[in-house]
């Protein structure tokens, strides 16, 4: 049950990855304790944007968009996730919260986290988050990356560890889900992603599978692309492009108990093109 609930926090988490499952039972990213309002979440986005974010005014799109997620455990709700992104450029902060009972144990997961379009790695990259869990498996951690995601520093209650990675960049949970709607934009099939835990780093490699058609309440019948994740964790998304490609549902596929969390509620003020960096 331990090992079980610490695989289990976001989103989308939210991320997911984060996945977005890790997420929302409160495993390892970074979160504040009260979501800001838009105007202090843009206030606080990396000044540096790149050119090609910039209109023909001159002037830098600002949108959000929010996703709200039902957590469900063996069939039984346990849950909420919330999150949101709030985007300025080719820059976003991504904000997360969720609430959970297992089995009568508690746990609410707050996270916030910075992520930027990089031209050298032509990828999105963290550049820092910082979560916060109260309740079961409670913990204030910060982390900050550079050298193009390669290298991060977490600060886990105080205690200060360092991480590094030969090729693939660390990349918080959210991040990760930002990561894979791009690789799903260019058309790859696979890929590998590493994710920063708390006391260590996650290894997945991705595939995506064959696209289906389903209901989902209440939009209707939509395509899903279904991304299956093999290593540390194993977990099916499912994304719909009809819908900008966000994420509608995650499956943790457990030995004893199985995972799950679903969209209720999706809303966006930004364009398609918004967090797709260049996919040409």
């Amino acid at each position: 049950m331990t090992r079980l609930s610490a695989s289990l926090p976001n989103v989308i988490g939210l991320a997911l990855t984060l996945s977005l499952t890790n997420m929302a039972f409160a495993s390892e990213s970074e979160s504040q304790q009260d979501a800001p309002s838009q105007e202090q979440v843009l206030s606080q986005v990396p000044s540096q944007v790149p050119s090609q974010a910039l209109g023909t005014s001159g002037s830098v799109e600002k949108c959000s968009r929010s996703s709200n997620y039902d957590i469900y455990l063996s069939g039984i709700h346990t849950g909420t996730v919330s999150r949101t992104e709030t985007w300025l450029g080719k820059s976003a902060v991504v904000t997360s919260k969720s609430e959970a009972s297992i089995l009568g144990i508690g746990t609410q997961y707050h996270q916030r986290a910075e992520l930027s379009w990089s031209d050298t790695a032509n990828e999105w990259l963290t550049e820092k988050f910082h979560q916060k869990v109260t309740g079961f498996r409670a913990r204030d951690m910060q982390a900050t990356f550079s050298d193009n995601g390669l290298e991060s520093r977490v600060d886990l209650d105080g205690d200060i560890e360092n991480y590094t990675s030969a090729n693939i960049p660390l990349r918080d949970v959210d991040t990760l889900a930002i990561q894979i709607r791009q690789y799903l934009l260019q058309g790859r099939k696979q890929f590998a992603l590493i994710r920063q835990a708390s006391d260590a780093t996650e290894r997945y490699q991705l595939y995506v599978q064959e696209s289906l058609t389903a209901k989902v309440a209440p939009w209707g019948e939509l395509t899903l692309i279904p991304v299956e994740q093999t290593g540390a964790e194993e977990v099916t998304y499912y994304f719909a492009p009809a819908m900008d490609y966000q994420l509608i549902k995650a499956r943790y596929h457990g030995i004893i108990l199985q995972g799950l969390i679903e969209l209720n509620h999706y809303s966006s003020s930004c364009g398609e093109k918004v967090g797709s960096g260049p996919v040409s």
